[in-house]
């Protein structure tokens, strides 16, 4: 019974956890170069999974209390991405990511093959 309480409350520290990380304070000079949106448009995705998914996938993708998404773009498109971290998967909550912040996560993950 106390094994079952702390897994419980170790997942519903994660999940807070997860959900509460974000910065809305990016600079404003990002992303206002033209001539390499492909490379700002990585760097913001990036920044995103840093501050979103990191915590559970790891800082670099190889996964923790979270599955491994070093290969995420061959198993789901960009869409179906888009609707997990919206709406969660599994025991993954859902997160609050919208906008072009999603858009540049989804990108940058579905790139993963």
């Amino acid at each position: 019974m106390k094994k079952w309480l702390v897994a419980v409350l170790f997942l519903a520290v994660l999940a807070l956890g997860a959900c509460g990380a974000g910065d809305d304070n990016a600079s404003d000079d990002a992303g206002t170069d033209d001539s390499n949106d492909g490379a700002v448009e990585t760097s913001a995705g990036e920044e995103v999974y840093q501050s979103n998914c990191a915590s559970c996938h790891g800082a670099d993708l190889s996964g923790g209390a979270g599955p491994s998404l070093a290969q995420v773009g061959s198993k789901y498109s960009a869409d179906e991405i888009a609707d997990i971290v919206k709406n969660g998967k599994g025991s993954m909550p859902a997160l609050n990511v919208a906008g072009e912040d999603l858009d540049a996560l989804t990108s940058w993950l579905s790139e993963k093959q």
